[in-house]
């Protein structure tokens, strides 16, 4: 008999209760050998005044199981309130985000019957690191950040997936025709890595035409791997032209620990109706079942559950007059998988999990480049929108090697020979740098702080401008 092995249940918020109820009900008739341990998290621990939505106790639990399954949530709106799904998978470092997007056609209506492919999706940096500011009254700031380790980490992941479940292509999106920097730094690992992987097709789309591809010909597609936002977007696109965003899970896996989840929300206004779809959540439960090494019951659940969609047993949001034949409830729906257990399905090929291999993914060391101090960009606030007045006061600073370069506003080169069509807000960047690209001080960078502030303008913030052997590690104006 197989160890019980101890994991973390939240039964979260809205129809959270009982679509885990049913979820625990299917997975322990089934033979799941689990220790379940409950906390709780989700909106009544934000109203109690923790922002994160979660409690100390409830860490406590996680680090400890290490294996956590988690009911949606309902954040309170305002407040500053912090997205706990954000903060879970970050505090446990949870990098890969895997989201298995598949149609179940002709039994859930889609466009797509023959779609097939996974999601894998960077989970802790990109956009997501939450780091705002609003620095003038017209403008706020999020600030991107992709790291070396965290690209590698996230597209190693991607092909060690493919090669453990016969998936035979990943595909990259990324957006670095514009953010050449950040993603095109995505973009250069995948391809450094996915030339170690001869076995497996690779190809790369920019992210917008990628999409329309995607909703277009989602059979195209096998294993996509991209940074998270675009992934959280895609994702959602993905599980939608399926037929149904709620009959998808989502597992989050990190070196030591993992949560697995529905990807849809708490749809507060049917909570306590027995109306819920727990199938996104038992989908999350199979990922689970796999990942804790309890792939035989796994398959069990996941053949039962095609078994009752197959033989017309619906929720009412995928119930469809002439394909259906039974609108049930979530309780009812449950009991169905249950009476099918040990059954396979028809129509549907059945599945048979293999105990996962565990996916360690170890960043190289990083290679220290020679990193030097060229220039810097100085941020104001400067409510007068002429570029050409404020390039006329500040085009004579100059500290060491360091000069003039141009005025940008939200990126555009408004100074010297901007357009006069360019609309300005409040928010401007100063450039100083040597034009040999030859190195300076930090005492230059001092230095024309204080030639800016003392001409009476207001600085938000500065970013030093660096060459990384040799080569500029710093963007260009748009215009420039």
């Amino acid at each position: 008999m197989t160890q019980k092995r101890a994991i973390t249940v939240a039964y979260g918020d809205g129809i959270g209760p009982e679509i885990m109820q049913a979820t625990l009900d299917i997975i322990q008739t089934a033979g799941a050998q689990l220790d379940i341990e409950v906390i709780e998290i989700g909106e009544k621990v934000y109203l109690r005044g923790n922002s994160a939505g979660i409690e100390p106790s409830a860490w406590e639990s996680l680090r400890r199981t290490k294996v956590f399954l988690k009911a949606p949530i309902t954040t309170p709106q305002g407040g500053g309130f912090k997205s706990l799904n954000v903060t879970t998978r970050k505090m446990l470092g949870l990098y890969a985000n895997v989201r298995p997007c598949t149609s179940y056609y002709p039994y859930v209506d889609t466009k797509h019957p023959k779609m097939d492919l996974v999601i894998v999706r960077e989970n802790e940096e990109d956009l997501y690191a939450g780091i705002e500011h609003q620095q003038t009254d017209e403008v706020v700031q999020c600030l991107k950040l992709i790291s070396r380790p965290g690209c590698e980490k996230i597209v190693r992941y991607a092909f060690e997936y493919a090669r453990q479940y016969n998936r035979k292509k990943v595909t990259c999106f990324t957006k670095d025709n514009i953010m050449k920097l950040t993603d095109g730094l995505f973009h250069k690992v995948f391809d450094e890595i996915a030339a170690e992987y001869k076995d497996i097709e690779n190809e790369h789309w920019i992210i917008d035409i990628g999409a329309a591809k995607l909703a277009d010909t989602p059979e195209a597609f096998d294993v996509i791997v991209t940074p998270n936002l675009y992934g959280d977007i895609i994702s959602d696109i993905a599980a939608q032209i399926t037929g149904s965003v709620g009959l998808a899970g989502s597992a989050n896996i990190g070196d030591g620990c993992a949560m697995f989840e529905a990807i849809h929300g708490s749809a507060p206004r049917r909570a306590g109706q027995d109306l819920a779809n727990p199938s996104g959540l038992l989908l999350g439960a199979v990922q689970m079942l796999v990942h804790i090494g309890q792939a035989d019951v796994a398959s069990k659940v996941h053949n039962a559950w095609l078994a009752t969609l197959e033989q017309g047993i619906h929720t009412y949001d995928i119930y469809k007059e002439g394909v259906s034949k039974e609108k049930v409830g979530t309780q009812a729906f449950a009991k169905a998988v249950i009476a099918r257990m040990g059954t396979k399905p028809e129509k549907f090929a059945p599945v048979a999990y293999k105990a996962a291999a565990t996916i360690s993914i170890k960043p190289s060391p990083t290679k220290v480049a020679k990193k030097e101090l060229v220039g810097v960009d100085v941020f104001i606030h400067h409510k007068d929108r002429d570029p050409n007045k404020l390039g006329a006061a500040i085009r004579g600073f100059k500290a060491g090697q360091m000069s003039f370069n141009m005025i940008t506003n939200r990126g555009v080169k408004v100074y010297p020979d901007g357009f006069e069509e360019t609309f300005c807000t409040d928010h401007w960047r100063l450039r100083f740098k040597n034009e040999e690209m030859k190195p300076s001080t930090y005492a230059d960078v001092m230095e024309l702080q204080k030639q800016v502030m003392q001409a009476g303008f207001d600085i938000i913030k500065t970013e030093n401008l660096y060459t990384l052997d040799g080569k500029p590690s710093f963007s260009l104006g748009q215009g420039q």
